[in-house]
């Protein structure tokens, strides 16, 4: 069995969306603030930065709009809750936060999480891996550390209780009943960095998230590598939860297979590709499939992960296994 051969580049595309996405957040606040601009009629009493930026943001939305303080409405918000061409979408945290603090059900918000819940359902932990700006960055991160560590220095890699998130979770959604207000958006790094983008755009500056996301940053680096998302990200917890019995997962290919474990250190779950245990965390990076070098890893249509297979039959261990007993039934 071959996997089909563009699945060991869906780890490039995934970066691309990843790129796109991140350009996004940072292009949204300067069209805000140009369509400001355009609204006032105020370009002679712009400051010369001001006027800088309303020039390139002209040159940049003039091909696509006559009237951009109506037209550029059709993007707004970001990848905590925004509109597409009058499609809403709300991340399902949003919806599960404002429900919470609300204490009640407010329909039109939840309606706007229903598409994102459905991707879950059928992909898992997609977000995390394919759209949280908060992953560009902590990829980056971990390139960092793999730098430091090649240069000798000592980076985190203690391995924690990956139920901790669930608990982060829970108590997030309580506070926010308990207080009336949405708590858990403080502490979710994609909210934080839509947020800080805003503010230091808009007003020239960083408000508190800035400091706490940097502070999830040294954690990777110091306590536990991708430790965030793995152990205390509330929205991992919940993508989690949503893509336990997700249709589209990873398989391994055991036939194929030669037990190079390069699958499992590819990995910034700490999952165990290499023994098919792939589990509720996986977000269907395809890291693991990009680095494969036999074509081992492909994606199945399965509601859970195939039982473990063994070791892989272009293994040591397997061959070893069955010389062993081919031995011992010549030798009868």
């Amino acid at each position: 069995m071959k996997p089909f051969f563009l699945w060991r580049h869906l780890n490039k595309l995934r970066w691309v969306s990843l790129s796109v996405v991140f350009a996004m957040l940072v292009l949204l606040p300067y069209i805000h603030v140009y369509q400001t601009y355009v609204a006032a009629h105020a370009y002679d009493l712009l400051a010369p930065s001001e006027q800088r930026v309303f020039d390139v943001m002209e040159t940049l939305t003039q091909p696509f709009t006559n009237d951009p303080a109506e037209d550029l409405d059709a993007i707004k918000g970001n990848t905590w809750s925004g509109t597409f061409w009058g499609l809403k979408l709300s991340d399902p945290l949003a919806a599960l936060g404002q429900m919470a603090a609300g204490l009640t059900l407010y329909w039109p918000f939840l309606l706007t999480a229903l598409i994102p819940i459905g991707l879950s359902v059928v992909f898992g932990r997609f977000f995390c891996g394919w759209i949280c700006p908060a992953t560009f960055i902590y990829e980056l991160n971990s390139n960092l550390a793999s730098w430091l560590r090649w240069a000798g220095l000592k980076v985190g890699n203690r391995r924690l209780d990956k139920r901790i998130k669930y608990g982060v979770l829970a108590i997030g959604i309580v506070l926010s009943a308990a207080t009336g207000s949405v708590l858990v958006a403080a502490i979710y790094p994609p909210a934080i960095i839509g947020r800080e983008l805003y503010y230091m755009i808009g007003i020239g500056g960083f408000g508190a998230g800035a400091m706490f996301f940097l502070g999830t940053l040294l954690f990777d680096l110091l306590v536990a590598r991708r430790g965030f998302c793995r152990y205390l990200c509330p929205g991992g917890a919940l993508y989690s939860l949503l893509g336990r019995y997700r249709l589209f997962r990873i398989r391994r290919i055991v036939e194929t297979c030669n037990d190079c474990a390069k699958c499992n250190a590819v990995c910034e779950f700490d999952l165990d590709p290499l023994r098919d245990g792939f589990g509720q965390e996986c977000n269907n990076c395809t890291a693991c499939i990009a680095v494969c070098p036999t074509d081992a890893l492909t994606f199945a249509v399965r509601i859970t992960d195939y039982p473990a297979q063994g070791p892989g039959h272009l293994g040591r261990r397997y061959r070893g296994e069955h010389e062993d007993v081919a031995g011992h039934e010549e030798a009868a």
